[in-house]
């Protein structure tokens, strides 16, 4: 879990309700901050910013992992096109 400076997106991980495996995921800066409500978080604010937005953050990779083709490897992605306000 943590800010990915090359990829401009916060990782984290989650636990797949159907078996238990750990799915890892990430959020883009621009759909954070679109979820949060603002513009251009500082990278060193956006840990904070995920732990304010976990739960929301979560539901939304809970809804895109459960959509998506299941292969070894698989991550799910965050985009601002994701953030439904």
């Amino acid at each position: 879990m943590g800010y990915d400076d090359e990829r401009l997106a916060f990782k984290f991980t989650m636990l797949s309700e159907n078996n238990g495996e750990t799915v890892e995921c990430q959020i883009s800066d621009a759909a954070m901050d679109e979820l949060a409500g603002v513009k251009g978080t500082e990278s060193i604010a956006r840990q904070a910013q995920f732990l304010a937005l976990r739960d929301a953050v979560e539901g939304i990779a809970s809804e895109i992992y459960d959509e998506a083709p299941r292969f070894k490897g698989y991550a799910v992605r965050i985009f601002t096109k994701h953030i439904h306000k």
